[in-house]
């Protein structure tokens, strides 16, 4: 498993992450004993970063992953856990942080989690579930920053969603380690220009940004929630179809994208459109380690496979250009 440093921090991770999200739900709902054949699985290939939140299964991924790693006792492995404040917490900022970490310590079964991440939108001006600019720097990042003083964890992040100028100006502060960023093959912007009218957020080539401030980068979304499957059908205990984030506005809509980049696949790049976008995340150098949404350890498998194929070729990618272009001017 090739290993990748880890903006600033020192960290080496593997490309390959292993994320415990309610999506793909394998360390939700998931049977303990695949949980735990899996994880043995991922971590003798040599993944050695595990991202959680309590957002997930109020609390059961934390629990379960725990579980299986008192049980395993691995070495060097690293974990990433989120806080998600709800709007009557942003008047007690600091104690809402505190407690929230405190108790995915306990799930988890740990005196510290390696990087602890915002997992709220953020916005210029706040409103609803999102937090201003003004809200994180001057709140969030002092809060975590004291956990971080505490031992209570090394690094300190967010998930870069909400408002592409306010994430550009919270990762441009240099006060963070880490940025769960939005990168896939319905919306590369991340990385580079969009073409002209193209339906998706505009992400303003925010790991220009990231790289400039030394800012890790997880790379989220790579199957789109599942859409860049370019199928409907979703696994028994996998998520019902997610909201999409930065792509197209209804998950229906991502899945008739994806759908047209099957030339991909049929061209022979690629045997399938989940090994392209697997492959496509893990492309760019600005990517520390990709989160993978997973039901089965059958699809831990095939991640595992198509990240040891490597990034996608350029002719591949000339390709994916030319396909993007087809999709100038439709609606989002």
């Amino acid at each position: 498993m090739q290993l990748r440093d880890f903006g600033r921090t020192g960290m080496q991770l593997s490309v390959l992450g292993f994320g415990c999200g309610a999506v793909g739900g394998l360390m939700v709902r998931g049977d303990p004993a695949e949980q735990e054949r899996t994880i043995a699985q991922a971590i003798a290939a040599g993944v050695n970063y595990f991202d959680t939140a309590v957002q997930y299964g109020n609390g059961e991924s934390e629990k379960n992953l725990g579980r299986v790693l008192q049980k395993l006792k691995p070495a060097n492995v690293a974990v990433g856990t989120k806080v998600r404040l709800l709007p009557s917490e942003f008047g007690r900022i600091a104690d809402a942080v505190t407690m929230s970490l405190e108790g995915s310590l306990r799930r988890v079964g740990l005196d510290h989690v390696d990087i602890f991440q915002l997992h709220n939108p953020i916005t210029e001006t706040g409103g609803g579930f999102a937090l201003s600019v003004r809200q994180v720097l001057g709140d969030v990042v002092p809060a975590f920053e004291r956990l971080r003083q505490q031992g209570k964890t090394r690094f300190l992040g967010i998930t870069a969603v909400g408002d592409t100028a306010a994430l550009h100006q919270v990762i441009d502060a240099c006060v963070l380690d880490s940025a769960q960023v939005v990168y896939n093959m319905l919306n590369p912007s991340a990385a580079e220009e969009l073409p002209t009218n193209y339906p998706a957020q505009d992400y303003g080539r925010l790991f220009d940004h990231t790289k400039a401030a030394g800012v890790g980068v997880v790379g989220i979304r790579v199957l789109a929630g599942g859409a860049l499957s370019g199928s409907t059908e979703r696994h028994l205990i996998a998520a019902l179809a997610p909201e999409p984030i930065g792509s197209a506005m209804t998950y229906d809509a991502d899945v008739d994208r994806a759908r047209r980049l099957i030339p991909l696949v049929k061209e022979g790049f690629v045997t399938s459109l989940t090994e392209a976008a697997t492959r496509f995340a893990l492309s760019h150098p600005a990517m520390g380690t990709i989160l993978v949404g997973i039901a089965t350890q059958q699809q831990f498998e095939d991640a595992l496979a198509a990240v040891q194929k490597g990034p996608l070729p350029r002719t591949a990618f000339d390709r994916l250009s030319a396909l993007w272009q087809e999709f100038s001017g439709e609606p989002r």
